[in-house]
């Protein structure tokens, strides 16, 4: 029997060590793996093995006829040598995943095939080609979202993650902002049919799921079929939106009657202008109360996502985001470093004005700085950044952030516990390995 390893590799943030557990990822579970193991045609025999490196350990000596590995920015180097090792060890290797389809020309030198785009037609195509020895070095189609088998969750490690149970409605967002790399790859906006969406969620054991999609409620009429669909489950669920949709109240209404307890919103920033040049300018600090308000009135919780590192970010930005976040009674905030990924309008701004201060692909995980900011030193933008994370997960100001009146409130102490521990972490390896701005880009 021919043996295939769907590969995740490790990336630098999300990963939670407890000494008495085995590694658990307070993130979502990937759709990424189980569904590509779902599509192997089941007729070539193959024995699928998935492994999530951020939870598993990889499975370095044993041998692999076919090795699948999907990568991201911050993984991507790991992902190279893994894929070397592997094709060293006799296996044929097949790199796929956004940094990929983003900087193909990179990943080619350390694969037998790439995939670019979707995979859900090209990756059984390319296991037929493997096994009849017509393998191709590259397969790119755009695909469809509808007809999908489900994911093979069976294969992902029991209680790896916080939310295992994961679902994907949409895929694509409509919006142009300037650091994402969704846009980048021109994944476009696409739908799956609402009566196979729920199916699947039918399916899922328990009673919690989450949706991965970038932005759930880009599609007004397609979101209020699918939230009128869920009610009769009885499911909670959470997942993502931008902020534009807390307006429409009839939107709301059927969002929170249909299951929903949390969503993830991209606030971005507390400045206007910064707004503004990330072309999100939808977004506005002077109607935050008011979005904020529009869930917390219903019962959900709110994870609230924010960016340094913008042009007109100073040092006192971090101070005022950190009091916004404490007066928006934001339940779980996350903070990013602006990050030019390859291939975005961020990245190319940059590069052309000569602010990327290196291009190891390791550090572009949100969480280290990597560019040059305009009203502040790479040291200033990193310490501020940490003291933000610091003064954001006190007790005092978790207490004040967080109310039992709230459904999930437990779900809401669980986030910030993990974010506590992660914040600790992110001091201890900043102190362990202190390369995080300027002094990496003379190495290059």
């Amino acid at each position: 029997m021919r043996k295939m390893l769907i590969l995740l590799p490790d990336g630098r943030i999300h990963k939670l060590r407890l000494p008495w557990l085995h590694h658990v990822s307070f993130r979502e579970a990937p759709l990424t793996g189980t569904t590509l193991a779902a599509l192997v045609p089941p007729d070539l025999g193959f024995d699928v093995r998935l492994c999530d490196a951020s939870i598993d350990r990889v499975p370095l000596q044993e041998a692999f006829d076919l090795v699948a590995i999907s990568l991201i920015t911050g993984n991507a180097p790991g992902g190279y040598a893994l894929a070397d090792h592997f094709r060293s060890r006799g296996a044929t290797v097949v790199l796929g995943g956004v940094h990929v389809t983003l900087l193909p020309d990179e990943a080619r030198q350390h694969a037998d095939a790439i995939v670019l785009g979707f995979a859900e037609r090209s990756w059984p195509r390319l296991c037929r080609d493997f096994v009849a020895g017509r393998l191709q070095a590259e397969y790119r189609e755009e695909g469809e979202v509808r007809g999908l088998p489900h994911p093979r969750r069976d294969l992902q490690r029991r209680f790896g993650y916080m939310v295992p149970q994961t679902v994907f409605a949409t895929r694509g967002c409509r919006n142009h902002c300037d650091f994402c790399a969704v846009i980048a790859a021109r994944f476009g906006w696409h739908m799956r049919p609402v009566g196979e969406v729920v199916d699947e969620i039918k399916a899922l054991p328990g009673r919690r799921f989450a949706f991965n999609d970038v932005n759930l409620c880009d599609d007004r009429d397609y979101a209020l079929e699918l939230f009128q669909a869920l009610k009769p489950l009885k499911k909670s669920w959470g997942g993502l939106m931008s902020t534009k949709a807390t307006a429409d109240d009839e939107l709301m209404d059927a969002l929170a009657a249909s299951g929903c307890v949390y969503m993830l919103l991209g606030f971005e920033s507390v400045n206007r202008h910064g707004l503004y040049a990330m072309r999100k300018g939808f977004n506005n600090a002077e109607h935050y109360p008011s979005v904020c308000d529009a869930l917390h009135r219903r019962g959900l919780l709110i994870q609230g996502c924010f960016i340094f590192g913008l042009d007109d970010d100073g040092p006192e930005v971090f101070e005022e985001t950190v009091e916004a976040v404490n007066a928006l009674q934001i339940d779980i905030p996350r903070y990013a470093l602006s990050t030019p990924f390859p291939g975005t309008a961020l990245h190319e701004r940059f590069a052309a004005e000569g602010r990327l201060l290196h291009k190891r692909w390791d550090y572009y995980d949100t969480q280290h700085v990597v560019l040059q900011p305009k009203r502040m030193s790479p040291e200033e933008l990193d310490c501020g950044f940490i003291r933000a994370w610091e003064k954001t997960f006190t007790l005092r100001s978790i207490r004040h952030r967080t109310t039992p009146r709230r459904r999930l409130y437990a779900g809401a102490l669980a986030g910030n516990f993990a974010y506590w521990l992660y914040v600790r972490r992110l001091r201890r390896d900043r102190l362990r390995f202190p390369e995080p701005s300027a002094r990496l880009s003379a190495r290059g």
